[in-house]
């Protein structure tokens, strides 16, 4: 195979337009070449070669840095229906890998959204059940939260001893939640930063659930995925 040159055509006397850049099989001999093609020196063809590999190159960027990216985190996500949610007893759902239970709080009137596990042994909260005194309580030990998710009675605790439900351990986390066009929608961040997202972002709304001209029909369907 012969080596290739890259040789550029000059311009005329005519006044046209040079000719791109051209790869034409180099001379065996070293006589000069004739007429306007010139062999383009070693520096020209590297040069040139790199200022083009150099914008082609897409730019190297961190992951999550892009511009408009899409936080699966930073969204508002249905529970289910509030017809379907008994509120004498806790519901649990996985939603992205997150297993959370929702019960209604009937001291403050308002649905809550927790971590479905109790901090004592990680049992779920979706199987306890509301005590007589509308907290969500654990049916493992019986350990009972109130509706900011601080606990507030541990049965095993001496009734003079140490107030050991205070323990900052003993909370369970609460998620952000508020019911919009009757579905509890929860956020799935329960850092102390996030605790007023809904005056920042709020679920999407659609008008049509709120309007009584439209009939509207509930329906879940769990998908595989994994």
């Amino acid at each position: 195979m012969e080596p290739l040159a890259l040789h550029l055509l000059l311009p005329s006397r005519t006044g046209r337009p040079p000719l791109p850049a051209a790869a034409v099989p180099l001379p065996n001999s070293r006589r000069p070449l004739s007429g306007t093609w010139l062999q383009a020196p070693a520096q020209l063809r590297l040069s040139s070669v790199s200022a083009v590999a150099a914008e082609d190159a897409p730019s190297a960027s961190a992951p999550g840095e892009e511009e408009g990216a899409f936080d699966w985190l930073d969204q508002w996500y249905p529970f289910a229906p509030v017809c379907d949610l008994d509120p004498g007893a806790p519901h649990g759902k996985t939603v992205l890998g997150l297993s959370v239970v929702a019960w209604y709080d009937r001291g403050a009137g308002e649905w809550r959204v927790f971590d479905d596990a109790c901090p004592h042994r990680l049992a779920p909260l979706s199987e306890g059940r509301i005590d007589d005194k509308g907290r969500l309580q654990c049916v493992y030990h019986g350990w009972c939260f109130d509706g900011a998710g601080a606990c507030k009675f541990i049965p095993q605790a001496p009734a003079l001893g140490p107030p050991v439900h205070t323990n900052p351990k003993a909370c369970v986390a609460s998620y952000p939640c508020v019911v919009q066009n009757n579905i509890l929608w929860f956020y799935p961040r329960a850092d102390p930063e996030y605790k007023d997202v809904l005056q920042r972002k709020r679920p999407p709304l659609i008008p049509e659930i709120d309007d009584p001209e439209f009939v509207t029909v509930y329906g879940i369907r769990d998908l595989p995925y994994g």
